[in-house]
């Protein structure tokens, strides 16, 4: 059945770009914070005794404001927490301009400048509770866990190695004058966390090698797909367009000829249904089938007359209809709603055995 072979194949453009119109890019958060985080240490590091000064001069002010009451009117108060505000903002724009736009050269530069509208679509499944509490105690917390430690580790020794040999400097501050204790303890902190950014840089870069393996993977086709879709692109348009149909037609008919093997089929209940498989020798469970309307019915009338579970799901179908292709296994953020559906279903036949 086409779907249910081994995908040896790279993705092909046009599977790609299917990919990308739904947001599926392979990025690392790790990469762009590190970047950012870097840029902003050295742009403090150039605009750090301007900032300082700016905002000593508006303290001063502010104080000798205060020391007279007379000043302190309505109409001063106002003028000073505006004249306050505007100092403020001027002395840090540059460094959070630099933020921003070394913000958005890291993301582009992962993902190209190619925007999908594809996320700004409303999906309220995004502020289900439920779901969001699945996510974030499933089984993928473990391995999120482990690389979070990791990373603190790393950035963490790399920090020490540079703060310890620097300890004898750090004492010898004692006693310094004020103006110069900042200054000295400013250039050796941002010295430091220059370091540790740089490291943090390393891991995003890692990270984002990972996650472009993982994206590469997860496109692989069957060489089935592959072939039908150069067929598809090397007949006249009506031959493409007859081809279509019958290979609609011809993968409904595998499609509901696999129901029967499905451990569950989840619906909506009334406009989706997805038939789930779990025969513990993949990592996880696996569309055999989905359809919505009439192809839902068909799908629930075939599953009751082979004795399948049909149970009413309509967050996890709709967001296995939506996201999970026939013959491609459960993506992790689904892994604990799908783990506790067929944990039900497996309970309630050995209950019916017994």
């Amino acid at each position: 059945m086409a779907g249910g072979g081994e995908k040896t194949e790279k993705a092909t453009p046009k599977r790609r770009q299917e990919a990308r119109k739904k947001g599926q890019v392979a990025k690392s958060p790790d990469l762009n914070g590190a970047v950012v985080l870097l840029v902003s240490l050295f742009a403090l590091s150039i605009w750090g005794p301007h900032i300082w000064e700016q905002l000593g001069a508006s303290m001063r002010s502010t104080l000798a404001m205060i020391a007279q009451p007379q000043a302190l009117t309505a109409g001063g108060i106002g003028r000073l927490f505006m004249e306050n505000g505007r100092t403020a903002v001027l002395a840090v724009a540059p460094v959070a301009i630099v933020c921003l736009v070394s913000g958005v050269v890291a993301n582009v530069g992962q993902v190209k400048w190619k925007p999908s509208l594809h996320g700004l679509k409303p999906d309220f499944r995004r502020i289900d509770p439920l779901k969001g509490f699945k996510n974030l105690f499933g089984p993928n917390l473990l391995f999120e866990g482990a690389k979070n430690l990791t990373k603190v580790a790393i950035v963490g020794a790399i920090t020490a190695f540079a703060v310890v040999p620097k300890l004898d400097d750090l004492s010898a501050l004692v006693g310094m004058a004020p103006g110069d204790l900042v200054s000295k303890l400013g250039h050796t902190v941002l010295g430091i966390a220059q370091r540790a950014a740089i490291a943090y840089i390393l891991i995003g870069l890692a990270d984002y090698a990972y996650q472009r393996w993982r994206h590469e993977k997860s496109l692989k086709m069957e060489k089935q797909e592959v072939k039908e879709e150069q067929k598809a692109f090397t007949s006249p348009p009506e031959v493409r367009s007859a081809m279509r149909r019958r290979q609609m037609a011809a993968a409904r008919a595998r499609m509901m000829s696999a129901v029967p093997e499905a451990d569950v089929v989840v619906t909506n209940p009334t406009h989706y249904a997805v038939a789930l498989v779990y025969d513990g020798l993949k990592p996880a469970p696996e569309v055999l089938a989905k359809g919505q309307d009439l192809v839902a019915a068909q799908i629930k009338r075939v599953a009751e007359e082979n004795g399948v579970p049909v149970i009413s799901d309509p967050p996890l179908a709709r967001s296995l209809h939506a996201n999970v292709e026939v013959g491609h296994q459960v993506p992790e953020e689904l892994y604990a709603a799908v783990a506790q559906l067929l944990a039900f279903v497996y309970r309630v036949a050995n209950r019916s055995v017994a």
